[in-house]
C-alpha cells in the first residue's frame, strides 16, 4: 500500500470514530431531552393547580380586605359618634357640675365658719 492509501485508511478510521462519537453524543442528548420533557410535563402538572389555588387565595384575600375595610369604616363612624356624644355630654354637664361643686365647696366653707363661730 502506498502512503496515500494509508492516509485514506487513517482518515476513514478517524471519520468513523468521529461519526461514532457524534452518534453517541446525539443518543445522550436525545435521552437528556426526553428527561427534560418529562420534567417540564411534571412541572406543568404541578404548577397549574398551584397557580389556580394562588389565584383563588388572592381573590379571597381581596374579598376579606374589602370586608375589613368596611368594618374599619364602621368602627371609625362609631368612634366619631361616641366622640361627638362625649363632647356634647361634657359641654352639657361641665358648667352645671362646676357650679354645683363650687356651691358645695362654698356651703362647706360657710358651715365650717359657722361651726367655729359657735365654738
Amino acid at each position: 500500500m502506498s502512503a496515500s492509501e494509508w492516509a485514506a485508511v487513517i482518515a476513514s478510521v478517524a471519520v468513523a470514530v468521529l461519526v461514532g462519537g457524534l452518534l453517541l453524543t446525539l443518543g445522550s442528548l436525545n435521552r437528556t431531552l426526553r428527561a427534560l420533557r418529562h420534567a417540564v410535563d411534571e412541572l406543568h402538572q404541578e404548577t397549574l393547580p398551584m397557580v389556580e389555588e394562588m389565584h383563588r387565595t388572592v381573590k379571597q384575600a381581596g374579598t376579606e380586605l374589602d370586608r375589613v375595610d368596611s368594618l374599619l369604616a364602621t368602627a371609625e363612624s362609631v368612634g366619631q359618634t361616641v366622640d361627638s356624644a362625649s363632647r356634647l355630654a361634657y359641654l352639657t354637664f361641665s358648667n352645671p357640675v362646676i357650679k354645683a361643686l363650687a356651691f358645695g365647696a362654698g356651703t362647706r366653707r360657710a358651715y365650717r365658719r359657722m361651726r367655729r363661730d359657735r365654738d
